[in-house]
């Protein structure tokens, strides 16, 4: 599934430069929900939570599909196939947050602007601000990237992973599986 990705995303990366970062292909993965704040000791309970959710949901045959943004700063490609029943999973109560934000769309992210990305030039008063030379290029990436379509594969079961911000290859994340319980339904 995610080799069929790559050569979409070259043409992309090769016009984009230095001015996104892209995710290291062997941390990528697809999230359904993200969750910046859990507790070591409330890990089990997330993994028991997930296990009794999943397994009310049957497999569900799922591609990647199109592209976006999340607040001009990541790229991530989406999701397409079963779509009722993955936002059937999505619906869930996987966990509150208490910042009251709902954090679940499934996607795969594939790149963030980079700190090395060229910054605007300076203007003439009275000017409108231009936008920032990476927020064109992520906004292109996403326009290129909005008919992809991946060969179908059949999800039968959700990972809980940990992110360790910074602790990845060149200072990005690194992802930890815990736990994988069965899509049973």
């Amino acid at each position: 599934m995610l080799d069929h990705l790559e050569p979409a995303l070259d043409g992309v990366r090769d016009r984009a430069g230095r001015a996104l970062r892209w995710t290291d292909p062997e941390q990528r993965h697809l999230t359904l929900a993200f969750h910046p704040e859990v507790p070591a000791g409330a890990v089990d309970d997330v993994v028991a939570d997930a296990g009794r959710i999943a397994a009310g949901h049957a497999p569900l045959d799922l591609h990647l599909a199109g592209a976006g943004e999340f607040s001009h700063r990541t790229l991530w490609v989406g999701v397409g196939g079963q779509v009722r029943q993955l936002g059937a999973l999505l619906a869930e109560p996987w966990l509150a947050d208490d910042d009251g934000r709902d954090r679940r769309r499934a996607h795969l992210t594939v790149a963030r602007v980079s700190g090395a990305a060229p910054r605007p030039r300076g203007r003439r008063r009275g000017e409108p601000r231009p936008p920032a030379p990476a927020t064109v290029l992520l906004a292109e990436a996403v326009h290129a990237l909005t008919v992809y379509r991946g060969p179908q594969w059949t999800a039968d079961g959700v990972e809980v992973v940990a992110s360790r911000l910074g602790e990845g290859r060149s200072g990005g994340p690194l992802h930890e599986v815990l736990a994988t319980v069965p899509l049973r339904g």
